[in-house]
């Protein structure tokens, strides 16, 4: 197998079973998981920059206030994102969230129209449109709109629009994402220990450790995703993003048990279609320009 290949392969199932490790902390409140999460990532990843730095693999010339202001978005959409996963994994709603990550594609296609002006071929709009009766058909259904899956949607597709205009390293750019987020962050868990409903060493050391190692569940699978991007074809990366949403959905279906109505199956086959359609016209588009080039 390739290794770029392997390498994005690896980073998707990881992140697809993310629910089954942030399920152990479901005794901790969402805040304080994310909050954790983006303490122990800062002090990984800022390890990972003066790693760069001694063997002269990255520096700080693209830093810049125009780049500064770019992460200081990005690192407060990526907050949004992870808060409300946490959040969803641990209050059952696993289901629902792996919806936002298979809707993000298509969320990201459309913004691409609306503040880049991109178009989109015929088969594109159709897929889009499959995807929103699904989404319609979920609302009407089940009598609510299935917000969390359209908020995390539309955060990282908003994320990754943002970092488009990003110049930094992968990793170099995540840590400064993250110190957005460190000082609020080291503020709560200092106000929720003092208030004597902090978790970090007062839970015993398994929690403790889970916590630390929050920072590697969120930092291996990217620097793992940064690596594979530069090997692989963007198209193969698209084939391959739906991993993860389809493991986080078998996670809460087979292994949490969480309810999955008939009503809810008409609405993912709507969705499912629609990616179906979006990705075979991707891929036929993909293999048109490769003959047009020989």
């Amino acid at each position: 197998m390739n290794k770029g290949i392997f390498q994005a392969f690896l980073a998707y199932i990881l992140w697809g079973l993310f629910p089954i490790f942030w399920k152990q902390l479901g005794h901790v409140d969402a805040f304080q998981l994310v909050a954790h999460r983006v303490v122990w990532s800062f002090v990984l990843l800022v390890g990972l920059v003066f790693f760069s730095l001694r063997f002269g693999k990255t520096s700080f010339s693209s830093l810049s206030w125009a780049n500064v202001r770019i992460y200081l978005i990005s690192g407060l959409l990526i907050g949004i994102n992870w808060f409300l996963y946490v959040w969803s994994i641990n209050s059952g709603h696993i289901i629902e969230s792996s919806l936002g990550y298979f809707i993000n594609p298509l969320f990201s296609v459309l913004l691409g129209v609306i503040f880049f002006q991109e178009r989109l071929r015929t088969w594109q709009w159709i897929a889009l449109g499959w995807a929103a009766a699904g989404v319609l058909y979920l609302s009407l259904a089940l009598g609510s709109v299935p917000w969390i899956a359209i908020t995390l949607a539309t955060s990282f597709s908003l994320y990754g629009m943002v970092k488009k205009k990003a110049h930094l390293p992968p990793v170099q750019g995540l840590a400064l994402e993250t110190s957005v987020l460190l000082l609020p962050s080291l503020f709560f868990l200092l106000l929720r220990d003092q208030s004597g409903s902090g978790a970090f060493l007062h839970l015993g050391a398994k929690t403790d450790m889970l916590l630390i190692s929050g920072g590697l569940v969120t930092t291996i699978p990217l620097v793992l995703f940064a690596s594979a991007v530069r090997k692989i074809s963007l198209s193969m990366i698209g084939m391959l993003q739906y991993v993860s949403p389809t493991l986080q959905f078998l996670c809460g279906l087979l292994i949490y048990g969480e309810e999955f109505t008939h009503r809810q199956f008409v609405g993912y086959v709507l969705v499912w279609l629609g990616l179906l359609l979006f990705a075979t016209d991707s891929f036929m588009a993909h293999r048109r320009r490769g003959m047009a080039l020989e």
